[in-house]
């Protein structure tokens, strides 16, 4: 637990979570207000009920969803986090560890994320191929309706067919949710369960099914909770909340980059590129994902003292 770097006087753990909890209830009534009232002032009444019905089609129907998503992001996960460590530690870097990152980890992260694709691809595939028992067929009919809602959205935010349509894109579905979501849930959510839990691996995997569930994506729970995992042990060994907002931009940028291209070609946007890969490919992607996360672990593991004197804290 040495990574977490206490302020003193620091509340209870428990303390922290419900107050985060207060604070995250504030910001979804904050989020409703701003984007409701940036979104009338840019494109007027007619887009609030084009998101409200769904129909997303419609003039400005998109540009009001991204502007609702990314008041959503700022109000709902960076503005709690930023309070809590305000409240907390007052010194961001103390708190949540946001010093500058090193190149040669800021590298090993991009090369963990580059060779767990196929591993990710495949799990996905296992997940949206997942049946609920006959006993809870109205729950996975609910689930699906829910999982068809959000790929229409998907399909409308990533509609694209220009540089600047992609660098928005960029910026809305990959820049800021990287930021504000690690912030929360690794920043804020990991660090609170890892000093209540005692233990690592739990405080990680419980942040990480949080935020899978949190998306409310149900076919697409376990790779994004293995996704969050990942995260969750990148922001463990590096002590520094900038690896794993690299990780996750580097996880949404690829997103949006391959809907891009798939529009340029004239191909699906729905069409997964790592379908229908064999499990040994998949196979080989984890076990080079785990090779790469032990080498994180070595490289950012503090050198032990020389002759008494203490050895540098990683940034």
């Amino acid at each position: 637990m040495d990574f977490i770097k206490e302020t003193a006087g620091e509340k209870h753990p428990f303390v922290q979570l419900v107050f985060l909890g207060l604070l995250v209830g504030l910001g979804f009534i904050a989020c409703i207000l701003v984007s409701v009232l940036v979104i009338y002032l840019s494109y007027g009444t007619e887009s609030m009920m084009a998101i409200f019905s769904g129909q997303l089609d419609l003039k400005g129907g998109a540009g009001a969803t991204k502007i609702l998503l990314t008041v959503q992001q700022l109000f709902f996960f960076l503005a709690p986090a930023l309070l809590l460590g305000v409240t907390e530690g007052k010194n961001p870097n103390r708190f949540y560890g946001t010093a500058g990152p090193r190149i040669n980890w800021l590298s090993l992260v991009f090369l963990i994320m580059l060779v767990a694709v196929p591993f990710m691809g495949w799990t996905t595939e296992l997940n949206q191929k997942m049946h609920l028992p006959i006993a809870l067929k109205k729950v996975e009919e609910w689930m699906r309706y829910l999982e068809s809602q959000g790929e229409e959205t998907t399909k409308a935010i990533l509609k694209m067919s220009t540089v600047g349509g992609l660098l928005v894109n960029i910026t809305v579905v990959a820049l800021i949710p990287a930021i504000c979501e690690e912030f929360i849930f690794r920043g804020a959510l990991q660090r609170c369960f890892l000093r209540w839990m005692k233990n690592p691996h739990v405080a990680i995997w419980v942040s990480a099914a949080i935020f899978s569930t949190i998306h409310f994506q149900f076919f697409g729970f376990f790779p994004r909770m293995f996704l969050g995992a990942m995260f969750g042990y990148i922001y463990f060994w590096t002590k520094n909340i900038w690896y794993t907002v690299f990780a996750h931009f580097l996880n949404n940028a690829y997103a949006v980059c391959v809907a891009f291209y798939m529009q340029k070609h004239n191909l699906p946007i729905d069409k997964d590129d790592t379908a229908g890969l064999p499990w040994y490919v998949a196979l080989i992607s984890l076990a080079l994902t785990v090779a790469l996360f032990g080498s994180l672990k070595q490289q950012t593991k503090p050198k032990e003292s020389i002759a008494g004197i203490e050895p540098h804290p990683n940034p």
